[in-house]
């Protein structure tokens, strides 16, 4: 396991950031409260992440306060970084997770520097920050508070309905920066989203918290992605799930096809040949050898049928395709105020 960089004074510059010292770990925990899950509690050294320039993200600044994810879902794009630290991208990514403990004062010490710009910054990028571990922690509510106090706005994502435990935080917060919610439910039959995702809420608890969020003000985005080939973008399921998505009050959707980079693709095949066989020749059709994305073909053909039932549903729309305008929109809706202007009315959704 690529721990030996965590001794004192002994630092190892690939591991993964704030594992770079052993002085960093503080306790591993496990409790019957999560049966079968391990907490590796570390010292983080940093908390804001830059985004690599080449990327096609809208946003230049991450946080990750937690590293792998009780989600489950079969999936994730981000399994493969749990095999930097000589975990696996399988169960290991699921039940071994990394805390950073210390990550709020070390953002506040961060946020205090000279040189910050105040750019958005976007949590729940890599794992969810609402995953089960952050009732345990609760870190999020001093990250939401840090980023507010110092005028950074801030973008998140998640899969959790813890997040409306912070809700009165995040309308308090809202008044100061601009702050983007975004709900990820890809799901929308049961058996199939206890199968793939097992440890994530059910998708009506994930449209309530869409619900909650609105009521509270937010313009609410749902991800409606992965979009699974040949499983879940039928004309019907793709109907019931915006369907029920415009019901709850959400502003737009977000699709994209499925993605299967190389640290998630071999678990994602085991899932698929225990629960669909029939479909196993075509996926690797569609994702042969070391193909992360479905065929161009494929995607242009989602989005001929997406779109439209897209704005049937009254929901403003955005691809994955598109992230240069994304890019560009994002940042131009949550770019912050000037200090002596009075607040801003909602920015029109372009999407």
């Amino acid at each position: 396991m690529r721990w030996q960089g965590q001794t004192i004074d002994d630092a190892d510059p690939a591991a993964l950031p704030g594992l770079e010292n052993r002085n960093g770990i503080v306790q591993s925990v496990t409790t019957p409260e999560f049966a079968g899950m391990t907490f590796h509690e570390v010292l983080a050294k940093s908390a804001l992440n830059a985004v690599p320039g080449p990327s096609r993200m809208p946003f230049n600044w991450t946080i990750n306060p937690y590293r792998g994810c009780s989600h489950a879902c079969s999936y994730c794009f981000a399994r493969g970084t749990h095999q930097y630290l000589d975990l696996d991208a399988g169960h290991d990514f699921d039940s071994q997770i990394v805390v950073k403990t210390n990550i709020v004062d070390v953002l506040q010490r961060e946020l205090r520097r000279g040189s910050w710009q105040h750019e958005t910054v976007a949590l729940g990028t890599n794992t969810d920050p609402y995953q089960r571990a952050e009732g345990r922690y609760r870190l999020m509510p001093g990250i939401i508070q840090a980023l507010a106090d110092s005028g950074t706005p801030m973008s998140i994502l998640t899969k959790g309905t813890l997040v409306r435990r912070d809700i009165p935080l995040l309308m308090d917060s809202a008044k100061r920066v601009p702050i983007d919610i975004q709900m990820s439910i890809a799901m929308y039959d049961d058996a199939l989203q206890h199968s793939i995702e097992p440890g994530t809420p059910t998708t009506q608890a994930r449209l309530d918290t869409v619900r909650a969020l609105t009521d509270a003000g937010f313009r609410v985005g749902v991800f409606l992605m992965p979009v699974l080939p040949h499983i879940t973008d039928s004309v019907g399921a793709i109907d019931e799930a915006l369907s029920r998505i415009a019901d709850a009050g959400a502003d737009h959707a977000v699709y994209g096809a499925l993605h299967l980079r190389a640290g998630v693709k071999p678990w994602f095949f085991e899932w698929l040949q225990r629960e669909r066989p029939d479909l196993v020749a075509s996926y690797r059709g569609l994702y042969p050898g070391a193909a992360a994305e479905a065929p161009k073909g494929y995607r242009q053909w989602l989005a001929k049928r997406m779109r439209p039932l897209i704005r049937a549903h009254g929901l403003h729309t955005q691809s994955e395709e598109d992230h240069d305008r994304m890019r560009g929109i994002m940042r131009e809706r949550m770019r912050p105020a000037p200090a002596s202007a009075p607040p801003a009315p909602k920015a029109e959704m372009l999407f």
